[in-house]
């Protein structure tokens, strides 16, 4: 399978910056539980305006991620492993059962009690995490694996989207939110006209942003919805679409997401931080990450295999797909987002303790995954020169 430059290009930044989010989290951590303790926890909670830093983070500058998604979304169904039924097929079932089956182990322990809206928490997988320790095996990794993996984290992240606004909206200002729909018709009206300038998108793209965030839909979902109205044209260098998504990789990479993790893991870890782990809310979520992402992603690829929807591509095996499923229970940026939608009106005690259960599970998702992946994957047969 040969790969494309877009797609070479965007592994190569997910990698570094997923070896990036390592490191500020780990410094975070640290930060968050040093002699600076009560300082640095109260940076991120300081009001700017009608929202602390940390707010202004997630609703604003992640809006850019969502667009930096939405774009590279757009390019897998025009050009890339999604522009075909057969290709897209096998990534599909695997996140389809990546979703569910985490959701279900989640709610079959959290059904009916006060923590059952977390169920979209371990619903997610982080692509720059995955991505980063899959990019640790070097040369070993098959290329059909690095396609498999990425895609299935792209169609991940379109579901928590789509969880994000259908169940994490209380309310909604139903004006705003047609101001919001209205200016998106008429960036779209704009695109139909082929006009090819980002300045009016993105003009536009910062209006909806506003009205959305005051519309009780989560603002961030703007992002997608902008990049879909964004001229793509034949998807060539030259493009709107090529040009903003090039543009983006490396700040949303090196700065946005690196920002955001900063942000939201400045956790306290008090003595008693593990009594927390025997909630069902906790349990939940490492369960739902550590063996229910994998479950879903390798059954429903396996059952869509044996229908005959899809094929295995030739150069893997089911234990390297239950490898890569073992990697998307990396949950990290999009399991904390999610924590933070809908534990925000439990206290700050339930999402501490569901954040140090993302932490925990992601931890031993990609340990497990890189280990495993490292045992069945075979290294590169090296070229002999005459």
């Amino acid at each position: 399978m040969k790969l494309t430059k877009t797609f070479k290009a965007f592994f190569k930044s997910e990698k570094s910056g997923g070896l990036l989010l390592l490191s500020v989290t780990i410094v975070s951590l640290l930060l968050a539980n040093s002699s600076i303790q009560t300082e640095y926890i109260a940076f991120w909670a300081a009001k700017l305006g009608s929202h602390s830093v940390t707010e202004w983070i997630n609703d604003g500058l992640m809006t850019i991620f969502f667009l930096l998604i939405g774009l590279e979304l757009e390019r897998e169904m025009y050009q890339g492993e999604l522009s075909s039924i057969k290709n897209a097929a096998l990534p599909l079932f695997g996140a389809f059962g990546g979703m569910i089956i985490p959701a279900g182990i989640f709610l079959l322990l959290n059904f009916g009690t006060i923590t059952q809206n977390g169920a979209g928490i371990p619903m997610a997988t982080d692509i720059a995490f995955a991505i980063g320790i899959l990019s640790l095996l070097g040369n070993r990794v098959p290329t059909s694996l690095k396609v498999f993996l990425t895609a299935l984290a792209v169609i991940d992240d379109l579901g928590a989207i789509m969880v994000i606004a259908i169940f994490y909206t209380e309310s909604i200002a139903y004006i705003n939110l047609f101001i919001a729909l209205s200016i998106m018709g008429g960036l779209f009206i704009l695109n139909r006209r082929k006009v090819h300038n980002l300045i009016p998108y993105l003009i536009g793209g910062a209006a909806m942003w506003y009205f959305m965030l005051n519309s009780g839909v989560h603002a961030t979902i703007t992002g997608v919805l902008l990049a879909f109205v964004i001229p793509f044209g034949n998807g060539g260098k030259k493009t709107s679409s090529y040009k903003l998504q090039h543009f983006l990789h490396n700040p949303v990479a090196f700065f946005i997401l690196p920002l955001f993790a900063i942000a939201n893991t400045g956790i306290a870890i008090g003595s008693e931080w593990h009594e927390g782990l025997n909630h069902p809310n906790t349990i939940g979520i490492i369960l739902g990450l550590v063996v229910g992402k994998p479950l879903g992603i390798w059954l429903f690829s396996f059952i869509a295999v044996s229908l005959g929807i899809c094929t295995l591509p030739r150069d893997l095996k089911w234990s390297d797909i239950l490898g890569a499923g073992m990697l998307g229970g990396i949950g990290f940026t999009m399991s904390i987002f999610i924590t933070l939608l809908a534990f925000k009106n439990d206290g700050q005690e339930v999402i501490t303790y569901s954040k140090i259960a993302i932490l925990i599970a992601s931890f031993i998702a990609g340990t497990i995954g890189f280990i495993w992946l490292k045992f069945v994957l075979r290294p590169a047969r090296k070229k002999v020169t005459k």
